[in-house]
């Protein structure tokens, strides 16, 4: 079949537009270049509040956890034996100095009393006739001396007699309370069995345990207060710091002696002790504040230069309803107080200051007193 040539002409036509576009095509994707990467985001910096803390003026304080004790504990025995017969004091009472807390059974020591005092009389009596006798020349000195031997002999076993029937009664070595009976009346006590226990508790003395650190602050008769749990303070003065540590926990023990009227405070009590020092600047934080540096210290970070975050380490001083006191930071510091636990030292942030309304009052502080020394 012959093929017209109108259709030669628009198969031609055809072919040349489809490789017009196969050739636009290909050039067009070696001659394309290739798209820019997006700018990648640049992280924004971490914002974090401060407040610009000032060093205060504060009275000098060492603040120690302390207890109560006795100034004197004694367990109070029998000097002899004897069944007890009875107990005057009530347990738990104030009871005197002399005072009788358990009286024993006299048994035969009144009746060998009676005999010595009766061997006296009759010592005496001869005493004097010998004397007599000597005077008028009847009696030799020889046997003068022998009768006054025989007198002594007589009036120190009066005084026995009277020492072993004394011992019956068990009395009060002080005063103070009677704190606890160790024998009922029946009970029989052996020379040295305990008939209770006595406390004296006017004065009263505070046991505290002072750190290494704190020793070379604290001398004897040095003014101390002494904040009990029953909400009582007792005023008082340091009577004994002790010169070896503990094995364990290496602090020294410190003795504060008050007075303690009525022996209205009791002993074992837990308190909070305050021993006065001298005045030095220091300062207040929020306790929220703090945190734990990379080696493990407990301290600070706070703002230096262009929002460089710093860490410091403290010493916690005082710890009150109003922040902690601390040492060992040096002039103002602009502390963070919200974002502090997500930054690290060495760190660039934002920084937003605290607004005036949140920054609490500063404390008042008054003008220290000096501390009174003996």
């Amino acid at each position: 079949m012959q093929i017209k040539q109108s259709h030669l002409v628009a198969a031609a036509i055809l072919g040349g537009v489809v490789l017009l576009f196969v050739i636009g095509g290909l050039v067009s994707l070696v001659t394309k270049k290739p798209a820019a990467p997006a700018a990648e985001a640049k992280p924004q910096a971490i914002m974090v509040t401060t407040r610009v803390i000032e060093p205060e003026l504060r009275p000098g304080a060492i603040v120690l956890r302390g207890r109560t004790e006795a100034a004197r504990t004694v367990i109070v025995r029998a000097e002899t034996a004897g069944p007890v017969a009875a107990v005057p004091a009530s347990e738990g009472s104030f009871v005197r100095r002399g005072a009788i807390l358990c009286r024993l059974s006299v048994d035969a020591r009144q009746a060998s009393l009676d005999q010595a005092r009766a061997t006296l009389k009759s010592r005496q009596l001869q005493m004097q006739a010998s004397q007599r006798l000597a005077a008028q020349g009847y009696r030799s000195q020889t046997q003068v001396l022998q009768d006054q031997s025989n007198l002594d002999s007589a009036m120190a076993g009066v005084r026995q007699a009277e020492v072993l029937l004394g011992q019956v009664n068990v009395r009060a070595p002080f005063s103070g309370v009677f704190d606890r009976r160790e024998a009922e009346v029946g009970s029989y006590l052996s020379p040295g069995g305990a008939c209770g226990t006595m406390l004296e508790l006017d004065p009263l003395v505070i046991v505290a345990d002072l750190a290494e650190s704190q020793i070379g602050k604290v001398r004897v008769g040095e003014a101390a207060t002494a904040t009990l749990t029953t909400g009582e303070t007792l005023s008082g003065r340091i009577r004994f710091v002790a010169r070896d540590a503990d094995p364990q926990t290496r602090t020294y023990r410190v003795e504060i002696v008050a007075s303690n009227p009525s022996s209205r405070a009791r002993s074992g009590l837990s308190a909070d002790v305050r021993i006065a020092t001298p005045a030095s600047t220091a300062h207040r934080l929020p306790s929220s504040a703090l945190v734990l540096g990379s080696s493990g210290r407990q301290g600070v970070r706070h703002i230096v230069g262009a929002g460089q975050v710093v860490f410091t380490p403290i010493d916690i001083l005082e710890q009150g309803p109003d922040g902690i006191w601390v040492s060992g930071l040096e002039g103002p510091i602009n502390l963070i107080i919200a974002g502090q636990a997500f930054v690290n030292e060495g760190q660039t942030v934002r920084v937003k200051a605290e607004t005036a309304a949140a920054a609490p009052a500063p404390i008042p502080v008054a003008a220290p007193a000096k501390a009174a020394h003996q």
